[in-house]
């Protein structure tokens, strides 16, 4: 009887356990059916939410500040490049200047050098009427760094180291026609345009003309554009030692001129500085003794003055010495120091004032040129045209210098040395109406 009791109780205590098993699984799937539908997000998720928010709002700022940083970082560095832009132009120019001086420096070494060798030893003067100064500067060493691309155009424009040069822009082309076409006729070859714009450039391109445009100047390009024929006329001063400096001999020329002979066939030299004349005669032209009145002064009433009219700045031809050199930086510094003075002014002042206290004159030798050859308008209109003589002579080149109506004047002188029209002259006054 035990052992079938015992059985019974084993399978009860089964069975109930199996019915609590079953209850307690039906709780949590109960359980978890409530949970489900009263938090679908989970125990954590407003929390989870709100964090996940919060970082999102935290990056967007973050984002924003990040944007703001980078465009503060971007303009800062904008300033920075702006800021070594101009360093770098300052020290540019301090470096410009610092050549400058060294040049300078370097040049009056040169010149200590080559005085010894001019001088050279002490001589004893020979007999009467046999000594001879020195005329003839030597003429300095070739400076090919300091321009190397003009160098490389000078080697081929010159010849036997000379050319003509001309600065030219856009307000004086017309009469650039006439002057180019003169040149050409003339069979000059050693010729050179210094271009201060693009429309010169395009001419000269046009009309195979030789020119040379210079490196960008703030300060001469503004006047080089716009400026007037005075403006522009002080500007070869400073833009002509360039040429001397690289060792060419210059003959500068203003574009008022016709040429009817090549002028270098008619040049002597044997100077510093030959130039043409604004005189009309052979005492004006080459010099003559005035004599001043004044009756107050009783028996000393006569003074006696040395006169000779100016060298014209507008066509003159410059040796490759220091003198001459000289000359140019002298007329140079003194218009850019006042623009208001006229550049053939200041270039015979100091070319013919002689030293004196407080100023140290200029020691270049000079000659005049012949001024029937190298003719001034004056020359022409006012005594040339009316002698029947004089009309037959060939001048070398003629300047219209003294009238305003420049280019009309021009063409009438290729109507009459080129064409052979005799009355080319007649419709002109002598002077300016």
């Amino acid at each position: 009887m035990a052992g079938p009791i015992s059985r019974r109780s084993t399978n009860t205590s089964r069975s109930v356990l199996r019915s609590r098993i079953a209850v307690a699984i039906l709780i949590g799937i109960i359980l978890g059916c409530i949970f489900a539908v009263l938090y679908p997000h989970g125990f954590l998720s407003g929390d989870s939410y709100s964090d996940s928010h919060f970082q999102s709002r935290r990056l967007s700022k973050s984002n924003i500040q990040i944007k703001c940083e980078s465009t503060e970082r971007v303009n800062m560095l904008k300033s920075e490049i702006e800021d070594l832009s101009n360093t770098n132009d300052e020290l540019q120019k301090q470096i410009k200047d610092l050549n400058e001086k060294l040049r300078a420096v370097e040049q009056k070494n040169r010149q200590a050098e080559q005085q010894v060798v001019v001088v050279g030893d002490p001589q004893k003067a020979g007999p009467f009427g046999t000594v001879k100064g020195i005329r003839t500067n030597p003429t300095v060493l070739p400076d090919e760094a300091f321009n190397p691309r003009l160098a490389k155009i000078l080697e081929k424009v010159a010849v036997k180291n000379e050319l003509l040069v001309s600065l030219a822009n856009s307000n004086v082309k017309p009469m650039l026609e006439v002057w180019a076409s003169s040149i050409k006729r003339s069979g000059i070859h050693n010729y050179l345009v210094v271009a201060l714009d693009d429309g010169i450039v395009d001419f000269c391109k046009e009309n195979n003309v030789p020119f040379y445009t210079r490196d960008p100047d703030e300060e001469i390009d503004s006047i080089g554009k716009t400026g007037g024929n005075h403006q522009v006329s002080g500007l070869k001063f400073r833009i002509l030692r360039e040429f001397l400096q690289l060792g060419y001999g210059v003959l500068l020329s203003d574009l008022d001129i016709v040429y009817i002979q090549n002028p270098f066939d008619h040049i002597y030299r044997d100077s510093d500085v030959e130039s043409m004349s604004d005189g009309h005669d052979n005492m004006t032209a080459y010099g003559y003794n005035d004599v001043f009145d004044e009756p107050a002064m009783g028996w000393a009433r006569y003074v006696h003055t040395m006169r000779i009219w100016v060298y014209n700045s507008g066509f003159f031809y410059l040796r490759p010495t220091l003198p001459a050199i000289e000359l140019l930086d002298r007329v140079a510094d003194r218009l850019s120091r006042d623009p208001s003075e006229w550049d053939q002014a200041v270039f015979n002042e100091e070319l013919f004032f002689p030293s004196h206290p407080g100023y140290i004159g200029l020691h270049a030798s000079k000659r005049t040129m012949d001024h029937y050859l190298f003719m001034n308008s004056k020359v022409l209109f006012k005594e040339v045209r009316k002698d029947d003589d004089l009309k037959r002579l060939k001048p070398v080149i003629v300047h219209v210098n003294y009238h305003p109506d420049k280019l009309p004047r021009m063409e009438a002188i290729v109507e009459f040395y080129f064409n052979g029209k005799q009355d080319a002259f007649d419709m002109f006054p002598d002077g300016s109406d």
